[in-house]
């Protein structure tokens, strides 16, 4: 017995990497899987067979899948990623929105074309292939998972990726709103921000610097989303997991005990109680970045 028996799941730039490694997984637990890539390469270029490669190997496994190569960023490609799930297998359970590709420039430096792009494929892309699977759940009173990818990048910041970590970061408001919508339909909806070495990290020199045999492999990001998309996570929905062969951790927004002046206040009076307004880990780091005249 697998973890996803009789279940069919929707997985988006499933033709590489951490999405590829979600299918095969999926596929050996039982799942019926529509992989989904366009074929591009990591600057959104490009296309090739990457869908159909991952569907023969799952397939010569003895599992269940078929290919889609419609792009997540157009209503039209997300409605259509559904139709293949519906047209092959007669339902969906779980979508596992994973597609995306990096753009990486400073933002003085981000153009408008790489802003869109990047904010396109992840947020909307998000959006485009959530809003017609979300709909034939509802429509068809079906209980269904629903995994959207976030990042650190956007959960925490990082150098150089203003475009991605906004598109990410507004997939984690994404998660937590559906997750509130979806209760009255048995719609779960979970985030995973993950850590692993990827194509996607090519480029990037403490990536390229890791052996090839790194725990920081897709392979063990691929068990979390397996244990949120299973019936083991069924009392959970809202949540954010980080997840790397290293650590697996909720990561949630949370509020400082505050500053409450009960009416009128002074700027004076908030620079008095910064330490009730700020972390007190954020507090000593303004300490040590200020500068004494």
């Amino acid at each position: 017995m697998g973890l996803l028996d009789g279940k069919v799941a929707i997985i988006t730039g499933a033709g590489g990497g951490l999405g590829e490694a979600y299918a095969s997984l999926f596929a050996k637990e039982g799942a019926a899987v529509v992989v989904n890539d366009l074929g591009t390469d990591m600057d959104g270029s490009g296309t090739s067979a990457a869908a159909s490669r991952v569907v023969s190997q799952i397939v010569a496994t003895g599992g269940r899948a078929v290919a889609n190569t419609d792009d997540v960023s157009t209503l039209a490609g997300g409605e259509n990623i559904l139709k293949t799930a519906i047209e092959a297998f007669g339902q969906v359970d779980i979508l596992i929105c994973n597609a995306g590709f990096l753009r990486d420039r400073t933002f003085a430096k981000i153009s408008e074309e790489d802003w869109d792009l990047v904010v396109k494929v992840h947020l909307k892309g998000t959006y485009c292939c959530t809003l017609p699977v979300w709909k034939w759940l509802k429509d068809n009173g079906r209980p269904g998972v629903i995994i959207m990818t976030s990042s650190t990048s956007g959960l925490f910041g990082n150098f150089g990726q203003a475009n991605y970590g906004a598109a990410k970061a507004g997939i984690y408001g994404l998660v937590r709103v559906l997750s509130i919508e979806g209760r009255k339909y048995g719609i779960r909806v979970m985030g995973v921000a993950p850590n692993a070495i990827t194509r996607m990290w090519a480029d990037i020199p403490s990536m390229r610097e890791t052996e090839p045999d790194s725990i920081l492999r897709p392979e063990n990001v691929a068990p979390g989303v397996l244990f949120m998309a299973s019936e083991l996570a069924e009392d959970y929905s809202g949540k954010i997991l980080a997840i790397s062969g290293e650590e697996i951790a909720e990561v949630k927004m949370v509020m400082a005990d505050g500053f409450h002046p009960k009416g009128a206040y002074s700027a004076e009076d908030l620079a008095a109680h910064a330490c009730s307004v700020f972390f007190p880990t954020d507090v000593k780091r303004l300490d040590a970045l200020s500068v004494k005249g």
